[in-house]
């Protein structure tokens, strides 16, 4: 029974060592295909019978030992939408199905992977090499809420970014305390332009005219004009007049010296201008009313806050300063492109100079990642021995961060499977020289009869 027992054994060496062979040129195969995971091998023992007095040969055999926690190098690529994960954590990617209505359908089971190849297809999914669609978590495009309940392929639809009506204006400026002699009068009005857009996205000016009164020295009055303006169809450009008061002595109010005390519709020439006027710490802010032709828009202009001067400030000098203007209408925008943010954010590039973000990625996170169930493309399905999935923001719980513009490539390192190559190759030799030798002994035995 030995000598069977033997060449059994040799003969399970063999298979083993085959077995091994195979994962390794598995490994080498696979050396530069991106977010790879090796697959080591392990050896276990069988045993026949094992005493103090008699030991049977048993056998071998050779288990898979899946490294899927080992990260791989992190290479920068000129792929805008590549991602890598320097950490713990997985995409969560959905794989194709086919097409009904020219729409692709995805398969209902959850995948995994580490390839992050990204790139847009011909329906603008982001999909990966081995076709693997990105999945994420929807923003609500009016609340920017993410929708962390479920994950869905991500889509980028390349539709044209809508206009925006102007809302608010903020303007930071000063007012010359000693204006030139012949500016900031009623002839020659103090005249800044401001850029806003209607309805439609069409661009339009507001101008708003300061004049300093003679009277009195930290009082200014305003007059908003809008040249384009149609109200009731008729030109009506004159949108009416506000005095604004500057510092204490003039406002009556409890204010620092040349900062923004009072506003005060003009009772001659209100036009569609109302106000607050004096509500300490709060904005000085004056609203009007305008029509550009397509419905009734209404602007508020805000000139900083009361006693503060991160507004309009009446100081020292001869000629108006503007030091800060912004507004928040828009005008029509096209889709030029798509990139992704460290935080997981896909955000979308329009020529407008606009943004929009779309989708969240997560990472998915298991408490035995070398337990996942391997499929094809570098993809992984969970199992009851990896653990639940959980998907968690980047950077939080272990999950790791994104590196943008990059990919991980294959965790292989050829050096070390040469190694095991060679280990392989001479155990496999001696449990083939075992198995002859066996054989000889028992053919010698057979002659014995002769």
């Amino acid at each position: 029974m030995s000598l069977f027992g033997a060449m059994n054994t040799a003969i399970s060496g063999l298979s083993a060592q085959s077995d091994a062979f195979s994962n390794i040129s598995d490994n080498v195969a696979n050396a530069q295909t991106v977010g790879y995971k090796r697959v080591d091998t392990n050896f276990v023992d069988y045993l026949t019978t094992s005493t103090s007095s008699v030991n049977a040969p048993g056998s071998v055999a050779a288990r898979p030992d899946y490294v899927n926690n080992v990260q791989g190098t992190v290479t920068q690529t000129d792929n805008p939408l590549g991602l890598a994960i320097a950490g713990q954590g997985f995409f969560a990617v959905s794989q194709t199905t086919g097409e009904t209505n020219n729409i692709p359908t995805f398969s209902s089971q959850q995948y995994y992977t580490r390839a992050g190849d990204f790139q847009m297809d011909k329906n603008g999914y982001l999909v990966n090499s081995a076709n693997e669609a990105l999945n994420g978590w929807l923003i609500n495009p009016l609340t920017g809420t993410i929708n962390q309940n479920t994950l869905v392929p991500i889509q980028v639809t390349q539709a044209v970014f809508n206009p925006q009506p102007t809302g608010n204006v903020t303007i930071s400026a000063n007012l010359p305390a000693t204006p030139l002699n012949g500016t900031a009068t009623i002839a020659n009005p103090i005249s800044s332009d401001i850029d806003v857009y209607d309805a439609l996205g069409t661009l339009h000016t507001v101008t708003l005219n300061w004049i300093k009164d003679l009277v009195n020295p930290d009082s200014w009055t305003v007059r908003v004009d809008v040249p384009d303006d149609v109200t009731g169809g008729v030109p009506t450009p004159d949108r009416g007049t506000a005095d604004i008061t500057f510092g204490p002595t003039a406002s009556g109010n409890p204010v620092p010296p040349g900062t923004v005390g009072n506003i005060i519709v003009d009772g001659v020439d209100p036009g569609t201008i109302v106000s607050a006027g004096y509500v300490a710490g709060t904005a000085a802010t004056l609203t009007f009313t305008t029509d550009f032709g397509s419905q009734p828009q209404t602007i508020t202009l805000n000139i900083g806050t009361y006693g503060q001067t991160n507004g309009v400030t009446q100081y020292a000098g001869t000629q108006y300063s503007l030091r800060g203007l912004t507004q928040d209408g828009v005008p029509p925008g096209s889709f030029s492109s798509v990139t992704t943010q460290t935080n997981g954010n896909i955000v979308l590039n329009y020529d407008n100079g606009q943004t929009r973000v779309i989708a969240q990625v997560p990472l998915i996170t298991f408490n035995n990642p070398n337990q996942l169930q391997r499929q094809d493309g570098q993809a992984f399905t969970a199992t009851l021995q990896s653990g639940t999935p959980l998907a968690e923001q980047t950077g939080t719980n272990g999950a790791g961060n994104l590196v943008v513009q990059s990919i991980e490539n294959s965790n292989v390192d050829i050096a070390t499977e040469f190694s095991k190559l060679i280990v392989a190759q001479r155990a496999y030799s001696a449990s083939a020289k075992m198995v002859t030798t066996a054989d000889d002994m028992l053919q010698q035995t057979i002659d014995m009869k002769r």
